[in-house]
C-alpha cells in the first residue's frame, strides 16, 4: 500500500483536530452542509462510546462517519425531532453525521466508511436525518441501501428519516 493510499479504519484521539477541522469547514455557514457542530467533549465522549469511523490519506483526515447511542445526543433537538418522527428498535443507534472532504467526495468513501462501520455493529439499525434539499446524500444512502421511514419539520427545512440493520 502507498502512503498515497485512504486508509479507513476507526479513529482515536489523534484523529480529533482533523475531525473537528473537516466538520468545521463542512457547516453549512461555510456552503457545507452538516445541520450541527458537535464540540470538541462530545466527539470525544462519542468516540468512546461507539465506533467512529474516519479515512485518512496522507496523514490527514478525509472524512468522517460518527455514531453514538441513542442516549448521548438525546439533548439535542434535531435528534429529539428524528426521534419523534420513527422510534426505531430499542437498541437503534444513531448514524452521522457523515462527511467526505471536498477532494475525496465521488470516490466510494462513504460506502467504505459505512462497510466498516457494518462490520463492528452487525445486526443493530442506525437511524438518520438528511436534509431534503441534500440531492448528493439522499442519493448516496440510498445506494447504500438504506430507506426513508419518515420525515420532520425542523428550524424551516425538511428532513427524511432513513433506516437500516448492520
Amino acid at each position: 500500500m502507498t502512503s498515497h493510499e485512504t486508509v479507513v479504519g476507526r479513529a482515536n484521539e489523534a484523529d480529533l483536530d482533523g475531525i473537528l477541522a473537516l466538520q468545521a469547514a463542512n457547516q453549512m455557514a461555510r456552503g457545507g452542509s452538516l445541520s450541527a457542530s458537535l464540540p470538541e467533549a462530545r466527539v470525544v465522549a462519542m468516540m468512546q462510546e461507539m465506533p467512529l469511523i474516519v479515512a485518512r490519506r496522507d496523514g490527514r483526515i478525509t472524512g468522517f462517519l460518527m455514531t453514538t447511542t441513542r442516549a448521548m445526543n438525546a439533548d439535542l433537538p434535531i435528534v429529539q425531532a428524528m426521534f419523534a418522527a420513527y422510534q426505531g428498535a430499542p437498541n437503534a443507534y444513531v448514524y452521522g453525521p457523515i462527511c467526505v472532504g471536498e477532494e475525496e467526495r465521488g470516490k466510494g468513501l462513504a460506502q467504505r466508511m459505512f462497510a466498516d462501520l457494518r462490520r463492528l455493529e452487525p445486526g443493530r439499525e442506525g437511524i438518520l436525518f438528511i436534509r431534503k434539499d441534500n440531492e448528493p446524500s439522499l442519493h448516496a444512502h440510498l445506494k447504500m441501501g438504506m430507506k426513508e421511514v419518515a420525515s420532520f419539520p425542523f428550524n424551516g427545512f425538511d428532513f427524511a428519516v432513513y433506516s437500516y440493520i448492520g
